[in-house]
């Protein structure tokens, strides 16, 4: 076919349609090379370097690759500016979504190059998910409305996302439940798994999940994840083995992040064993995060020195850490007080491994000296770090200088977080806690006084205990629990087994100015008790015991739970806010040192 001027017609000129033919068939492996070698041979072969033809093509072939090149593709699109179609269009808005500039995504809709269609809106919502622009993602969201595209499955999945990563969870579901039930995919049921997951609504997961199943719906590795990370969040061993099951038996269990799932399931519930023997069966599906996930899951568990020895294991099979692998190494070293072995690692993290310290490592140092009561150095260290300290590396401080009595430079933190997190109630805490050590009973009700002139409220001592596939919390002298009267009567033969085995109350750990005898019934009824108290009551001789709390353990605490575990013969798991505790025989794995 000729044209007016009597030349081909660009659609059936010769060197497009070759090329465009082998752009399709590269498709299947997708290679930058070819398609620069292809661009290239099209242009020598006359075809017009703005022909829209040959750049949708080649737009489609370069989003196929794994890592798109930005760049590139925006060049591309701009030779057939200053009217690409939508197709083109939209192919390098989702390739700037999912590249390192998400924010180019929606300036290329800005723009207003080409009018949006059903394919424009997922990737903006992406890129918003990315960037945490809630306020762009409330825009495109009206936008969507108003072009009447809201009701697209699609769509809503993209706002699920979108709404879960910004940390609006409700909002997420009411779109989510906007989604008519024969109209889900695993994209939508996904999304909402994931936002609850990523907001710390463990049991909200487990809910819709529960809703999934009910329907009859196939979970995927993706849906699997958030499932064994809100057992993993609650302690819910017995359950999270249920799954495990359940995945043997659908042929999930050798997808490798469902495998790292599972590591950390066992990890996070102290069921350290499982997790290694999982780590073990795992064989060659391994991967550095399964190193990783078993290391840190030593190291939190207590046992710093076998994840220190899982290390050299890694290193001496040529794998090459990651960021994370060395704050789980870091993290052993602090919590095993090995303050020489802390500064050995961070320094082949920087030489040998080229990893450049974030600011989680320098707070793993921060802690590392604090524990060993280095808090002078820990505040030296701080003041002279590379990086801004954030707020947590000075609560990090001000911790340490409540449990050694630091009063001075406690102050000093303090002074910090006010300006970084005013508001924060731990740190009120922690604060009042140096105070209470020090016997400055004066200040201790000051700062009680501000806290609640300015609305701060300390969160409540909350354990959970699993029994019998069922997940139960108890608060601070909680009397809720409809079997209450038994739980304090099991309280009291508790005490005076105690008091039988010479314990003496560490009244210190109540920090309030009341009588010795009022300490001693505030210790007493402190939530992990309540659990463990039920916990005898409801489970067989010999059974182990895992509860899983959201503060610190106090000293007399860990006291009566070394005696409890050797009077009563129990093994006694307990995940504080910080690590995990294994009592068993009168001792527990932190060595009192945590």
């Amino acid at each position: 076919m000729l044209d007016a001027a009597g030349g081909r017609t660009p659609s059936t000129h010769p060197a497009l349609r070759h090329c465009v033919a082998l752009l399709r068939l590269h498709l299947a492996s997708p290679s930058l090379a070819a398609a620069k070698q292809l661009h290239a041979r099209a242009l020598r072969g006359g075809v017009p370097p703005s022909h829209p033809l040959l750049a949708k093509h080649l737009l489609f072939h370069l989003a196929a690759l794994r890592a798109p090149p930005l760049r590139y593709a925006v060049a591309v699109l701009t030779r057939v500016l200053p009217d690409p179609d939508p197709f083109s269009l939209n192919t390098v808005i989702r390739i700037a979504a999912s590249s390192p500039r998400p924010r180019l995504a929606l300036a290329l809709h800005a723009r207003r190059l080409a009018p949006p269609d059903t394919h424009t809106y997922p990737p903006l919502l992406q890129a918003c998910a990315r960037l945490l622009s809630l306020r762009d993602g409330e825009r495109i969201h009206a936008e969507v409305a108003k072009n009447g595209l809201a009701t697209l499955v699609f769509v809503k999945n993209s706002l699920v996302h979108l709404y879960g990563a910004c940390g609006l969870f409700e909002s997420a579901h009411r779109v989510f439940d906007e989604i008519p039930l024969r109209e889900r995919n695993p994209v939508s049921w996904n999304s909402m798994l994931n936002g609850f997951a990523a907001n710390g609504r463990p049991n909200e997961v487990l809910t819709v999940f529960r809703e999934m199943m009910d329907v009859d719906f196939a979970p995927d590795g993706f849906t699997m994840v958030s499932v064994l990370t809100a057992c993993a969040e609650i302690g819910a061993l017995a359950l999270g083995r249920r799954v495990h099951a359940y995945l043997a038996k659908i042929g999930l269990v050798d997808n490798s992040h469902v495998g790292n799932a599972l590591i950390d399931l066992y990890a996070k519930c102290g069921s350290v064993d499982d997790a290694r023997r999982f780590f073990e069966e795992m064989g060659t599906e391994q991967t550095v995060v399964s190193w990783t996930s078993l290391i840190v899951g030593l190291a939190v568990n207590g046992f710093g020195k076998q994840a220190l020895e899982l290390f050299g294991v890694m290193e001496r099979k040529k794998l090459v850490p990651t960021e994370i692998t060395m704050v789980g190494v870091l993290y052993a070293c602090s919590h095993c007080g090995l303050v020489d072995d802390g500064f050995m690692y961070f320094d082949r993290m920087k030489e040998e491994y080229g990893i450049t310290p974030r600011i989680e490592h320098l707070g793993c140092m921060v802690d590392l000296l604090g524990r060993a009561g280095k808090v002078e150095e820990a505040y030296d260290y701080i003041v002279n770090m590379p990086l801004e300290p954030n707020a947590v590396v000075w609560r990090t401080l001000l911790g340490a200088c409540a449990m050694h009595k630091k009063l001075e430079l406690g102050e000093a933190a303090w002074a910090r977080l006010v300006e970084l997190d005013p508001g924060h109630s731990g740190d009120y805490v922690l604060l009042s806690n140096l105070y209470a050590a020090v016997g400055r009973w004066a200040d201790v009700h000051v700062l009680r006084k501000t806290m609640a002139k300015d609305g701060v409220r300390k969160n409540p001592g909350r354990s959970l205990v699993e029994l019998r596939n069922s997940v139960y919390e108890f608060v601070m002298g909680d009397r809720s629990h409809p079997e209450s009267e038994q739980i304090y009567k099991m309280l009291a033969e508790i005490a005076e087994r105690l008091r039988r085995e010479g314990y003496i109350p560490r009244t210190s750990n109540v920090l309030a100015d009341i009588e010795e005898e009022e300490k001693e019934t505030a210790l007493n009824y402190h939530s992990e008790r309540l659990a463990i108290a039920f916990a005898l009551l409801k489970s067989l001789p010999g059974t182990p015991i895992r509860i899983v709390k959201n503060l610190r353990v106090c000293g007399d605490c860990h006291t009566v739970i070394k005696l409890i575990s050797k009077i009563y013969d129990r093994e006694i798991i307990v995940r504080d806010r910080s690590r995990f505790h294994h009592f068993k025989s009168g001792s527990c794995s932190c060595k009192d040192y945590w």
